[in-house]
């Protein structure tokens, strides 16, 4: 009996250090880009970015995240054979698709693509991923990063997952697009103050503008016209698992055979946050799941 407990002791502490967060970098065109991960022991693992927001970091999505930490989707992850990866931006933000963005990573043209390629070949190089499991979710800016991976790098994503984050206007845009239509799953809230349901200028901390921004319907509208899309969405209302928290969540969905799906999850009263009645996470790998 007490050899079966040290062994099952053992066996533990090989299980906690295989989901020990790891981090490294990669010299990206003279900067040195880091990142945190958790590393799987099978091999054809599904790869997910987890991009943070504006003014945070890799460690604050993990922890935080809008106020819901990421430990469901940790905690799937040996189950699933997923991959995670929190990227930090250069200086706190990236340099997404938002022309007037007054950020460090903006301002230099950070080259967003080869960061994100690296890693990709960092992660099949040392882990055997899958690289037809590429995927990215994003809140706030980082959302604003996903969308950019899925307008200038289609070949290396599969879908993306932006929530909080609406498209730049047709002013306020400079990525070269590449008009790809991909699986795309958005998470607005209506009252989001920071980035405007019905589009506008988005302001962090009522001081630094990041530009004008379409309205979250124009949003949709984009990916699902490049997917070949006309007519309405099919709209579905999920259950109200919390009524104490204020909102409830609309599905809109274009899905067809043969086509990505496109899908908005309007949240009813949400803010520049999460909804409680989901978690956005797993909402998110179960899109990317059922757009294999």
């Amino acid at each position: 009996m007490k050899i079966k407990l040290v062994l099952l002791f053992c066996l533990g502490l090989v299980a906690q250090a295989k989901a020990q967060l790891l981090s490294d970098s990669l010299l990206i065109e003279n900067h040195h880009r880091s990142f945190y991960f958790l590393p799987v022991a099978k091999p054809k693992a599904a790869l997910v970015f987890i991009l943070h927001g504006s003014q945070g970091d890799g460690m604050l999505i993990r922890k935080y995240g809008n106020n819901l930490p990421t430990a469901k989707i940790e905690a799937l992850a040996p189950q699933e054979n997923i991959l995670l990866v929190y990227p930090n931006g250069y200086k706190r933000y990236w340099n997404e698709c938002r022309k007037t963005a007054q950020s460090a990573a903006n301002a230099e043209n950070i080259n967003e693509e080869a960061f994100f390629s690296e890693m990709i070949a960092y992660f099949k190089s040392k882990y055997e991923i899958d690289e037809k499991k590429v995927y990215a979710i994003g809140t706030s800016g980082g959302g604003h990063m996903a969308y950019k991976l899925a307008i200038t790098m289609p070949e290396k994503f599969s879908a993306v997952t932006a929530i909080v984050a609406n498209l730049p206007d047709t002013n306020n845009f400079d990525c070269t697009e590449k008009k790809v239509a991909k699986p795309i799953m958005i998470i607005n809230g209506t009252l989001d103050p920071v980035n405007p349901y019905q589009g506008g200028e988005v302001v962090l901390g009522g001081k630094i503008s990041l530009g004008f921004v379409r309205s979250t319907e124009r949003t949709l509208a984009y990916w699902a016209g490049l997917a070949g899309y006309k007519g309405q969405p099919r709209m579905t209302a999920l259950p109200d698992t919390d009524p104490t928290d204020g909102k409830t969540i609309e599905k809109y969905t274009f899905k067809t055979k043969h086509k990505p799906e496109v899908t908005l999850l309007k949240v009813i009263g949400g803010k520049h946050d999460y909804p409680n009645d989901i978690d956005v996470y797993l909402e998110a790998w179960a899109f990317f799941q059922r757009n294999k």
